[in-house]
């Protein structure tokens, strides 16, 4: 069927929306394949909904290329599943939650692991049932508390999620490679760019995961790479822990005068200047301690003050942080959460009043018999402050440092934790050399679950010698939405949009410029004839249109190539053919375009 713009529901704008950021969510909208319905949700319009179900097809095509059987389960679920498995606390604010009318608590799927473990649950009973592979493309929901990009990082969006369920973890292992290649085989058919890093499991939990990024200026996630071939997400990245040092050289401790040191940087130039050090050296950022006090919101509502030490050369990455203590969740610490406890001095801070080394600490068993610790605030710190470590830190008075604090001498603390933020350079975990930092789209996410739902959820099977055996897990993720977002990040101009033929929501547009009757009735031959040959046809047959506004909204919707049929058709007897993605431009006989064109398509399909 031939698709005529004079009567597509498409109104192209010429103004950039107020509240885009970024150049997908800018050309998505102006192009009119998507528009903003509220913060982090959007209506999907015939052109994005075109590109959507294509990229849907590339990954249908090779999940069922690996054995998967697609299903499609219901976004309106109840809670009893998520209660089992314990995330309708661990997803805390982020899950969409409601009652009904009887009372009954439900939600909207954040992700379907319970739903499939109690399907397979329920049709499954034997090892010879297994493997299996089990999939479906779904609208998900999770109440993002910074909906950002337009559909790159919004709060209803569309998903392909696989579950693999195997006896063993050989077996696992095996069906995680599967899709691993899979993923592989269907971002190159998107020729869309990836890297695959190494990443935290999260909320989803299991001993395995990996992302798929596709590197962009504008992307979320920091990874890092080294020559030697280490890839991980930055939260995921571990410190090199230096070997302890030998501090026997070290003097005692002492409390120093700093006033107007509000910055390591002027706490470090007063040090220099006042407090020079006996070996000469010049004191520099990375000899002071930075400590700083977030609050953790546990799964269930209970709050907790968190004291994070770092080297003064790096900041705390929140993300990082976030990761390594989740599913709780993390922010700064407020003038209000100060009050009740005195011995946080804001600017001062040293360990010496908390964690281990505070006279407050005493540990309390509540009414569950769970041990918790009061009186003094929890102390954590980076890898890199090891025993024999001295550093410049609160003195925990106003105005007040200590010099030659030594850990392990002067202070203990709780345990370490990753947050401090990843620097260029840095040893990579592996040895396999310096790190380097990007930015990435995370377009599809894998994990080795192993039995944490399966077991929460009582799946299990037969073995050949009649025994029951918890079935293991894993879960394979594709943002499809995102990965359209990440496509029109990656194939754009300053004029609009570029789409690789296979996602393009049509292969061709054809333009009728001027007010000539033949030049109308050419293009729609034209048009008409490339439709029988199975080419996707756009006929932009508007009358009243000037040429200029054809052209420029030809460059804005981004397919693949334009046929223009104008002034040389009278002149010359020929139409042009554009390429939009290379710019290149040729003249055609008009009696020779529909065939000209549709080789073209071929070839670009194919290749």
């Amino acid at each position: 069927m031939l698709h005529r713009l004079s009567t597509a529901f498409i109104r192209t704008l010429r103004e950039d929306p107020a509240d885009a950021e970024v150049a997908s969510h800018k050309l998505l909208v102006r192009a009119c394949y998507v528009r903003r319905a509220a913060p982090g949700i959007y209506t999907w319009l015939p052109l994005g909904l075109r590109t959507l179900r294509k990229i849907e097809a590339i990954v249908r095509e090779e999940m069922d290329a690996i054995g998967g059987q697609e299903v499609h389960f219901p976004g309106l679920l109840p809670a009893e599943p998520y209660q089992a498995s314990g995330r309708w606390e661990d997803y805390g604010p982020t899950l969409f939650t409601l009652k009904d009318r009887k009372g009954g608590d439900y939600l909207l799927a954040p992700t379907h692991e319970e739903m499939f473990t109690l399907a397979v649950k329920d049709m499954y009973s034997s090892y010879k049932d297994l493997p299996a592979i089990v999939y479906q493309i779904q609208t998900k929901y999770r109440d993002e508390a910074r909906p950002r990009a337009g559909i790159i990082r919004g709060r209803e969006f569309v998903m392909k999620d696989s579950y693999s369920f195997d006896i063993d973890d050989q077996a696992l292992e095996a069906s995680y490679r599967k899709h691993r290649d899979a993923y592989e085989r269907l971002f190159t058919r998107l020729g869309l760019d990836y890297v695959i890093v190494n990443a935290m499991a999260g909320a989803m939990g299991g001993s395995h995961s990996e992302e798929f990024l596709h590197p962009s200026p504008i992307g979320e996630d920091t990874f890092v790479r080294s020559e030697g071939g280490y890839a991980a997400n930055a939260e995921a990245v571990t410190t090199v822990v230096p070997e302890p040092v030998d501090a026997s050289g070290v003097g005692p401790a002492r409390v120093v005068d700093t006033p107007d040191t509000p910055t390591i940087e002027t706490l470090v130039a007063l040090c220099n200047e006042a407090y020079p050090r006996e070996d000469g050296r010049a004191w520099t950022a990375a000899d002071t301690l930075k400590n700083v006090v977030v609050v953790l919101t546990h799964p269930g509502g209970h709050r907790e003050l968190l004291v994070v030490g770092v080297p003064g050369d790096r900041e705390v990455d929140m993300k990082r942080l976030e990761a390594a203590v989740a599913p709780a969740e993390v922010e700064m610490a407020t003038e209000e959460d100060f009050k009740g406890h005195p011995e946080l001095v804001p600017g001062y801070i040293g360990p010496t009043a908390i964690g281990p080394n505070s006279p407050l600490r005493r540990v309390e068993v509540d009414e569950e018999g769970t041990e918790r610790l009061t009186g003094s605030v929890r102390y954590l710190v980076d890898p890199r402050i090891v025993e024999g470590t001295s550093w410049v830190t609160g003195a925990n008075a106003d105005k007040k440092h200590v010099l030659d604090l030594v850990m392990g001498r002067d202070f203990a603390v709780d345990g370490t934790i990753e947050a401090a933020a990843i620097h260029e350079g840095d040893p990579a975990p592996d040895g396999s050399g310096p790190l380097s930092l990007a930015r990435g789209i995370e377009v599809g996410h894998i994990f080795a679950l192993g039995r944490k739902y399966s077991r929460a959820l009582g799946l299990s099977v037969l073995d050949e010698n009649g025994k029951a055996r918890v079935v293991t897990m894993g879960s394979y993720g594709v943002g499809v939405s995102r990965v359209m977002a990440a496509l029109a990040e990656a194939n754009h101009d300053e004029h609009g949009l570029a789409w690789p033929i296979a996602v393009a929501p049509y292969h061709v547009q054809v333009l009728a410029t001027g007010k000539d009757e033949e030049v109308f009735s050419t293009a729609e031959g034209i048009a008409a004839a490339l439709d029988a040959q199975g080419v996707e046809v756009l006929y932009d047959d508007r009358r009243r249109v000037s040429a200029g506004v054809k052209f420029a909204d030809s460059e804005l919707l981004g397919l693949p190539y334009t046929l223009v049929v104008g002034r040389d058709l009278a002149k010359q007897g020929t139409v042009e053919i554009r390429d939009r993605r290379s710019g290149e431009r040729r003249s055609v006989p008009a009696g020779e375009a529909a065939q000209e064109v549709a080789a073209l398509v071929r070839a670009a399909l194919a290749s």
